[in-house]
């Protein structure tokens, strides 16, 4: 049995046991900060089971879509490890809004490098998805392939340029294909480091918690309890995800990708994967076409607006009621937008997506206006207080 002189003499010892044994962690966080965990789960299942699935892949538009069913017909368990690789993809995505929903309600973005990175990373998993989307070569994968890259052309003066080195030609073709399975074989790793960068960043200055104070005092160990709190939603997570790939597996599957891709034959209604649809919704709303990319763009990229809100006093939405009316519209026009982002573009799914584009965006404008409103609530109660004291003592 180890003792403590030995495990601060190794290196990988200390930082395991100052990473996952005695970090201190606030004693009151509750069931959202789990989705951390579990999203590093997430991304440990995909990884695995992408580079067991590469093994039987083959990267070649006359092959991929029968390299597909040769995984899913003859490899034994191959459709279990494609379903779980597949739908995985869609809790990863369904995790991470869910835990930056919760890092805005309990402004955590506060802590801003950890933000700042947690944003880059969802970038690159949203490039990483994408790719990956791109590989069963089915007649959604083609079509969303041609239609997401046409947006680099709005790139003054080298966007065709740009397009066709994206290509490998003048369209989506093998080439395409091929360094589509060579981004999407490398960018999890990326994404690995950002998540070590990630927690390098949290361990420096701590979680935040549902109260927003900072006292060593309110902190325990991270072992056992949160060892075990993780654990719990490790299982929850591994069960949910085992009855979707066993009873619903292509409940997030469009069923355009059944059908091998041709570039004879265009879809009725292009679409991306559920998870892009809320950025999609606001790229249809604007007619300019360099306009609809400048909105797809600012969608994602506005999140690392939220740093910049420098107020000590606000302590997340929790403690404000007003402003919760303000955070549930700002969630309730990204479900919106994700249901309108599915819908052709026509009569009212259209005008619903206009309008919730524009609660999108109005929330991040509000919210800066509603933490001045506030400090200046907060300003004029703590003048008041020392001259109701003195009232009182008066009498």
């Amino acid at each position: 049995m180890m003792n403590k002189s030995t495990m601060k003499s190794d290196p990988v010892l200390s930082l395991v046991n100052n990473s996952l044994v005695i970090f201190p962690i606030p004693i009151n966080i509750n069931i959202w900060w789990n989705f951390g965990s579990i999203l590093g789960l997430n991304l440990m299942i995909q990884i695995i089971s992408g580079l067991l699935l590469s093994m039987h892949y083959c990267p070649n538009i006359n092959m991929a879509f029968y390299s597909v069913i040769h995984i899913i017909q003859d490899i034994e368990n191959g459709w279990l490890l494609r379903n779980i690789h597949m739908n995985g993809a869609s809790f990863y995505f369904l995790f991470m809004y869910i835990h930056m929903a919760r890092g805005i309600y309990y402004y955590s973005f506060k802590l801003t490098r950890t933000w700042a990175v947690g944003v880059i990373m969802y970038l690159l998993s949203m490039m990483t998805a994408f790719v990956g989307y791109i590989l069963p070569w089915g007649q959604m994968s083609l079509w969303g392939a041609t239609v997401i890259t046409n947006l680099l052309s709005t790139v003054p003066y080298v966007g065709l340029m740009l397009v066709n080195w994206l290509w490998g030609g003048f369209s989506v073709d093998n080439p395409t294909l091929n360094r589509f399975y060579s981004f999407h074989f490398i960018l999890p790793f990326i994404i690995m480091f950002m998540v070590g960068v990630h927690l390098y960043f949290l361990h420096l200055t701590g979680s935040n918690n549902p109260l927003g104070s900072w006292s060593d005092l309110s902190k325990i160990s991270f072992h056992i309890y949160f060892t075990m709190k993780d654990l719990i939603g490790f299982l929850m997570f591994m069960f949910i995800l085992l009855m979707v790939c066993l009873s619903k597996p292509y409940m997030f599957l469009d069923p355009e990708n059944f059908i091998e891709a041709n570039p004879m034959v265009t879809p009725k209604h292009i679409q991306p994967e559920w998870y892009f649809l809320f950025a999609y919704a606001i790229l249809r709303t604007i007619p300019s076409k360099f306009g609809g990319v400048m909105g797809l763009i600012m969608s994602i990229m506005i999140l690392l607006v939220f740093p910049t809100y420098n107020n000590s006093k606000f302590k997340g939405f929790m403690f404000y009621p007003m402003s919760q009316y303000l955070y549930w519209m700002f969630i309730s026009s990204f479900l919106m937008l994700t249901w309108s982002g599915g819908k052709p573009i026509e009569y009212p799914y259209f005008q619903i997506s206009v309008m919730y584009s524009i609660m999108y965006f109005m929330f991040f404008i509000m919210f800066n206006e509603m933490m001045k409103v506030w400090d200046k609530i907060i300003y004029m109660i703590d003048q008041i207080d020392p001259i109701l004291f003195w009232v009182k003592n008066l009498k």
